[in-house]
């Protein structure tokens, strides 16, 4: 069993690593998207640079990757620990993609089919707390709220949002996982280098536009203006 937990962990990141919403803007468009918008890997900064017709094949693609994993490492008999290990190796493979430079996304498409998997109804209360923000464009900010609530929702709401696939005994390591999955989303937002347009804010102010925002300023238009024209 250890040999295939390991197997999958490696196929994990593999998989997680192709990163669709690089790749299909390169096929259609012809260019790199992490030179465009918003500079992130990911459904939402292809929506808002090509179409919504390109970027949900996308969203759907990189959910898609995080369910399957998680759905062959149950299939196989892997412990609730092993299958949160699986589900966070495919965001490690999103985030830090082998294909692309260990360059990637944030990775919150792909863990929202890990949540589904896990929970369905977890994964609607996660897309509500997301996009209720985006209607004044916040939805970076949506994000950062459900990763912060995700485990103690997990915890303290296991009753009615656990699934069957999954028993009381998981509790701990379903909510373990979320916790980790949280914490390499913040991380994903905190690091990086500095571009020329922030070089003057301090560095408080802009690891707290990053952490709640997703970029180095609180200004969206001049930030997705400033990738244009790098």
């Amino acid at each position: 069993m250890l040999i295939i937990f390991f197997l999958l962990l490696v196929s994990a990141y593999l998989v997680g690593s192709v990163t669709a919403a690089y790749f299909a803007v390169k096929l259609f468009r012809g260019t790199d998207i992490r030179k465009v918008g918003t500079g992130n890997v990911g459904s939402s900064n292809v929506a808002s640079t090509t179409s919504w017709k390109l970027a949900i094949p996308v969203a759907l693609f990189d959910m898609g990757k995080g369910m399957l994993m998680l759905w062959l490492s149950h299939l196989v008999g892997l412990t609730a620990w092993q299958q949160m290990a699986v589900g966070l190796m495919v965001i490690m493979g999103h985030n830090w993609s082998l294909y692309i430079g260990f360059n990637g996304g944030r990775g919150m498409i792909t863990s929202l089919g890990i949540i589904a998997f896990v929970s369905p109804l977890l994964a609607v209360i996660v897309l509500v707390t997301v996009y209720a923000p985006a209607i004044k464009r916040q939805m970076a900010l949506g994000v950062f709220v459900a990763l912060v609530g995700l485990p103690a929702l997990t915890w303290f709401g296991w009753s009615w949002i656990a699934s069957s696939r999954f028993d009381a005994d998981d509790r701990l390591a379903v909510t373990c996982g979320f916790a980790v999955m949280a914490t390499v989303g913040i991380v994903k937002r905190l690091i990086g280098r500095r571009v020329k347009i922030s070089q003057n804010t301090p560095i408080g102010e802009l690891l707290l536009n990053r952490l709640l925002f997703d970029r180095d300023i609180r200004d969206r238009q001049a930030w997705i203006n400033r990738v244009s024209a790098d």
